[in-house]
């Protein structure tokens, strides 16, 4: 809707990540992998939080749609609303 959705980096990330692969399911692993880097020591239900406030941010921006689809045990899609 035109309107402005400040983002951390890493939430950034995620999301050019996840809308430059519309359809493509990353697991959690991955997207930690492609985001953080192989040396990060945390726990990958970070990528949950992220994921949260993404949609969170993107809700309070004005969107009546979900673009991050969770893939249950499996990870995260983005899902572009069909025409």
């Amino acid at each position: 809707n035109d309107n402005k959705v400040v983002l951390t980096p890493k939430e950034f990330d995620i999301l050019y990540l996840l809308a430059s692969h519309p359809g493509r399911v990353f697991t959690r692993d991955k997207l930690l992998n492609r985001i953080w880097g192989f040396d990060y020591l945390g726990s990958s239900r970070s990528i949950d939080e992220h994921i949260k406030n993404i949609r969170q941010k993107i809700k309070e921006a004005g969107a009546d749609y979900t673009y991050i689809q969770t893939v249950w045990g499996v990870g995260y899609k983005f899902e572009e609303l069909a025409p």
